[in-house]
């Protein structure tokens, strides 16, 4: 049988939800069975915490009931999302978000000396995804391999619904904020919605420090870092 992952939107637009699905395709893994969840109701867009709490009781009661036939669930809000944790108290299978998988695929892709990044979308999420990477470390104040968070301004929908120019510079913009700040060897795309956008992200590295460092900054998916992190655990039998 096809190992099966449930990929899970907690907002509310479908939209959001369609766009992840070539992103996954592209990853080509065989045998493997995606289905993809909206929520039914609540946030159309998770703009900060409180929507992130609102969107857990739109979802649970509607996941619950199909828990049982999925292998693995991926949780796709760029955030400390409850439901996260939620899920792994009510069933036994791989559970991540793509942001706890965005942060572990950049520590395990960069050297000790250089750093990782996160570049989002409201300003809000600076200090929320700071807090959050902080909770996943481990550690109370800054961490030397974590160089902050950048946003763009722009919320999920309107990385969307904007004009596509003006959602190139806010993303080249933070990005160039963040890598002036020295030694970043992974930028993380903070939000579900930025699906497809490294290239804006990899041209704003190269303008910003030049082609040869440019090139070598990783540009982390946590879409694409959370299924291959649930892929290696259910099929390594963790």
């Amino acid at each position: 049988m096809p190992l099966s992952i449930l990929i899970i939107n907690p907002n509310s637009t479908s939209s959001m939800t369609d766009g992840l699905k070539s992103l996954v395709d592209s990853l080509e893994f065989s045998n493997t069975q995606y289905t993809y969840f909206t929520a039914p109701s609540g946030p159309k867009s998770i703009n900060n915490e409180e929507d992130a709490y609102e969107s857990l009781s739109h979802c649970l009661p509607a996941l619950q009931p199909i828990l049982s036939k999925h292998d693995a669930f991926l949780i796709a809000c760029y955030s400390e999302h409850p439901l996260v944790r939620e899920l792994k108290k009510l069933s036994h299978a791989p559970v991540t978000g793509i942001f706890e998988a965005s942060v572990t695929a950049s520590l395990e892709l960069i050297p000790r000396h250089t750093t990782f990044g996160i570049v989002s979308t409201g300003k809000v999420w600076e200090k929320t995804l700071t807090d959050a990477v902080h909770n996943l470390l481990g550690v109370s104040t800054t961490s030397s391999r974590f160089s902050g968070v950048e946003t763009t301004g722009l919320n999920a929908t309107e990385l969307h619904d904007a004009p596509i120019e003006e959602v190139r510079r806010k993303m080249k913009e933070a990005t160039k904020r963040l890598v002036s700040k020295g030694d970043v060897g992974a930028i993380c795309l903070g939000c579900a919605g930025m699906a497809g956008m490294d290239e804006m992200v990899r041209e704003a590295c190269v303008e910003e420090i030049g082609k040869v460092k440019g090139e070598e900054v990783r540009i982390v998916d946590g879409v694409k870092a959370g299924v291959g992190v649930l892929e290696a655990l259910v099929r390594a039998k963790f």
